[in-house]
């Protein structure tokens, strides 16, 4: 039992990372699901609107949540570092787009097969982002 003690504590920061993904996941698609309620997303304009809504609302949860519970930032300009996270967001949903163009459409590859490749690249670029451009700790951080 010790021993999963120190791992946890050990990699406390992956793990808790991994949650909040999950849970980041099932809010955003609650909000997609809240924006198929009220919107047609049959209709190509509309479910851009829903998707936008979708990501926007997995994104702010992501921040506050990693930035809370993962990184335990006590960086006092707030405003700079979720622009900073934000950015780097939109540079991972490029690259979501890139993937789920090129695999399926260019290597013929299932669009599932695609979709779990891309959560896998994005996923890792976004902890890679956040732990060392975003949420960066200053030599006197802790």
């Amino acid at each position: 039992m010790k021993k999963i003690i120190a791992l946890c504590k050990q990699y406390r920061e992956i793990i808790v990372y991994l949650i909040v993904g999950v849970l980041t996941t099932i809010v955003s698609w609650a909000a997609y699901a809240v924006c198929k309620l009220f919107l047609d997303v049959q209709d190509p304009i509309q479910m851009g609107v829903a998707v936008v809504i979708r990501w926007t609302t997995g994104v702010v949860f992501a921040y506050f949540t990693n930035r809370a519970y993962v990184f335990q930032s006590k960086n006092p300009n707030m405003l700079k570092e979720a622009i900073s996270f934000t950015s780097s967001r939109v540079v991972t949903l490029v690259l979501e787009l890139a993937i789920m163009q090129v695999l399926p459409f260019v290597f013929g590859l299932d669009d599932w097969i695609a979709t779990f490749i891309a959560a896998v690249v994005v996923t890792v670029t976004n902890y890679i982002f956040s732990k060392f451009i975003v949420f960066k700790k200053k030599k006197e951080d802790p």
